[in-house]
C-alpha cells in the first residue's frame, strides 16, 4: 500500500483518489502521525507528503515524523510536501516573489523516472507561495517553470522526489501518469486491490472483530449503511440484527421498499419500528429549521435505544462511515474533534456503550457503490441520490404536518419518476421537490384555488461542498409542473430554484 500523510492540503483526498483508480491501495492519515502507531507500516511500498495551507518555515508548522525519513522506501513530496524535503535535508524554503497560481507550463526532464513518457513541457496546476530557493546537497532539478526554477527536485540514491506543482488535479494535463510512474516504476506496486480482494479481507477482518458478539445495525435504506450491513451480515449472519426506524419522514414507499428488499436479506433479523405519530406529536408547531434537526435526532436516539434494551447481548452498533467522514474529522493539528454524527443515529455510541463496526471506513463514495454491486445489492438502492438525516422534514418549511407531507411526498415522487424517465437521474446529484410555508391563488375548472406552492430543486456536486443548480430542459420542468398541479391535491403552483452553493445550501432547511 501507500501511505499518504496529510498536511491539510484541499486537494489530499484527490491524491488517494487517482491512487485508489490503478487499483492500488491507500490510506490517508494525519501529516504528524507516528509511524510507531500505524499498524501497516510493514506492506508499505511508498510515502506521499501531501501540500498544505502552512509554510514550513512558520514556528508551528506541521512536520512528519522523523522516522519517515529512516523507512527506506520511496518517498514524493508534493507542494508543502516537497519544501519538507528541502527543509529536512538541507536546503531553502523561501517566500517567493511572485505566487503561482493556477495552470502553469513547466519544463521537465521527461528522462527521469518521474517524468517517463512525459513532454518536455507539460501544462500543470500550480498553487503556492513559497518555493525553493537552494535544494538540498545530493539532488538534482528536474523540472522547472518561469516562477520557479526548482519545480522538481529528485535524489535516486536515498529514493526521494518532489513535485511543486499538483499532480493529482484534473488540471495538470498528464499529472496522473506522473503518479503512475511513482506507484509503479518507483514503488514498484502492483494492480492488486479490487473489491473482490476488499470482500474476502474484509469479511474476514469483521469476523476476527466481532466474535461471538451480536452487532446492531441502524438501517436507513440509504445506500452506505445498507452495503455495510450486506458486507457484515456475510461476515457474521444472524448475529447481525437490523432496526428500521418508520418515523414517515421518508420519501414515498420508502418502508415498503425496505421490507421487501432487506426482508429478503436479513429475515427475522430486521426489526421495522412505526414511529411515525410519535415524531409527529414532538414537531408539532415547530418551525425553526434547527429545532426541527435537534428533535429528530433526539426521537431517534430515544426510539432507538428503547428498542436497543429489548435485545440480548448486544456489543456492537455498525455504522456506515465512509472514509471522506473520517478524513475531514481528523485535524493534523491534534483537534479532539470526533468523527461526525451520522443521519439520526448521533451520539449513540457514546450514550449506549457499543462498540463501533464500521467496514466502509476507508472506501469513497463511489467505491461503497461498487462494493454494493460486487455483494449483489440492487442498482435502485446503490444509485440512490443523497438523502437528509432529518428527511423531507427539512423540505417542509414552517411546521411539518401530516397533510403537508403528504403533498410534498406525492410531489417529490413525481420529480424522481420524470428525472429518471429522462434518463437524468443518475447524471444529477441530487433532485427533490419542496414545500412552501406560503399557499397562492390559482384557478382550476374555473373556480378559485388557494393552495400551497412546491419548489423543485436540483443540483450537481462533486462532495456536497458546493454545487451548481441544474439546467433541466424547459419541456421535463413543464412536464413536472403540470403533473404536480394536476395530480397532487394541495399544490396549485410550481416554481424552480436557481440557486448555487454557496451562497445557498442544497436543502431549504
Amino acid at each position: 500500500m501507500i501511505l499518504i500523510l496529510d498536511f491539510g492540503s484541499q486537494y489530499t483526498q484527490l491524491i488517494a483518489r487517482r491512487i485508489r483508480e490503478e487499483k492500488v491501495y491507500c490510506e490517508i492519515h494525519p501529516g504528524n502521525k507516528l509511524l510507531d502507531s500505524f499498524s501497516g507500516i510493514k506492506d508499505l511500498k511508498g510515502v506521499i507528503l501531501s501540500g498544505s495551507y502552512d509554510s514550513v518555515y512558520s514556528k508551528d508548522a506541521t512536520c512528519p515524523d522523523s522516522k519517515v525519513w529512516e523507512l527506506n522506501i520511496p518517498i514524493l513530496g508534493i507542494c508543502y510536501g516537497m519544501q519538507l524535503i528541502a527543509e529536512h535535508l538541507g536546503g531553502k524554503v523561501t517566500p517567493s516573489k511572485r505566487r503561482e497560481f493556477g495552470v502553469t507550463s513547466v519544463s521537465v526532464k521527461s528522462g527521469c523516472s518521474l517524468f517517463k513518457g512525459l513532454k518536455s513541457k507539460e501544462t500543470l496546476w500550480m498553487s503556492h507561495g513559497d518555493s525553493l530557493s537552494k535544494i538540498p546537497r545530493g539532488f538534482k532539478t528536474t523540472a522547472k517553470s518561469e516562477n520557479s526554477p526548482y519545480a522538481a527536485i529528485e535524489n535516486i540514491s536515498k529514493n526521494i522526489y518532489g513535485v511543486q506543482f499538483h499532480p493529482e488535479v484534473k488540471h495538470s494535463i498528464n499529472g496522473k501518469k506522473i503518479l503512475k510512474n511513482f506507484i509503479f516504476n518507483i514503488c514498484n506496486s502492483k494492480r492488486d486491490w479490487t473489491m473482490k480482494s476488499y470482500i474476502v479481507d474484509e469479511v474476514k477482518s469483521l469476523r476476527q472483530q466481532v466474535g461471538d458478539s451480536k452487532v446492531l445495525c441502524a438501517l436507513s435504506g440509504g445506500v452506505d449503511s445498507s452495503v455495510a450491513a450486506v458486507i457484515l451480515h456475510k461476515a457474521i449472519g444472524k448475529q447481525l440484527v437490523c432496526v428500521y426506524v418508520d418515523h414517515g419522514l421518508q420519501k414515498f414507499g420508502e418502508t415498503e421498499r425496505v421490507k421487501k428488499i432487506f426482508g429478503k436479506i436479513f429475515y427475522k433479523n430486521l426489526i421495522i419500528v412505526d414511529a411515525r405519530k410519535t415524531f409527529l406529536s414532538k414537531l408539532k408547531g415547530v418551525t425553526d429549521p434547527e429545532k426541527k434537526r435537534k428533535i429528530i435526532g433526539h426521537t431517534f436516539i430515544e426510539i432507538f435505544d428503547k428498542e436497543a434494551k429489548k435485545l440480548k447481548g448486544i456489543v456492537y452498533l455498525l455504522q456506515g462511515t465512509i472514509y471522506p467522514d473520517v478524513i475531514e474529522s481528523v485535524s493534523i493539528k491534534g483537534s479532539k474533534a470526533p468523527i461526525k454524527s451520522h443521519h439520526n443515529v448521533g451520539g449513540l455510541p457514546e450514550k449506549m456503550k457499543m462498540k463501533l463496526v464500521e467496514p466502509l471506513k476507508f472506501l469513497f463514495k463511489d467505491e461503497v457503490r461498487i462494493l454494493g454491486r460486487e455483494l449483489g445489492i440492487p442498482e435502485e438502492i446503490i444509485n440512490r441520490q443523497p438523502f437528509p438525516g432529518p428527511g423531507l422534514a427539512v423540505r417542509t418549511l414552517g411546521e411539518v404536518t401530516e397533510e403537508k407531507l403528504n403533498i410534498l411526498k406525492a410531489a417529490d415522487h413525481i420529480v424522481t419518476q420524470e428525472i429518471i424517465k429522462a434518463g437524468l437521474y443518475e447524471k444529477i446529484w441530487q433532485s427533490f421537490a419542496v414545500i412552501l410555508p406560503v399557499k397562492t391563488v390559482g384557478v382550476m375548472g374555473d373556480a378559485r384555488t388557494y393552495e400551497h406552492v412546491i419548489a423543485i430543486r436540483a443540483v450537481n456536486s462533486a462532495d456536497a461542498m458546493t454545487a451548481d443548480w441544474v439546467k433541466l430542459p424547459y419541456d421535463l420542468l413543464g412536464c413536472i409542473s403540470s403533473r404536480i398541479i394536476n395530480e397532487v391535491k394541495g399544490a396549485n403552483r410550481v416554481v424552480y430554484d436557481i440557486s448555487n452553493k454557496p451562497p445557498a445550501t442544497i436543502e431549504w432547511e
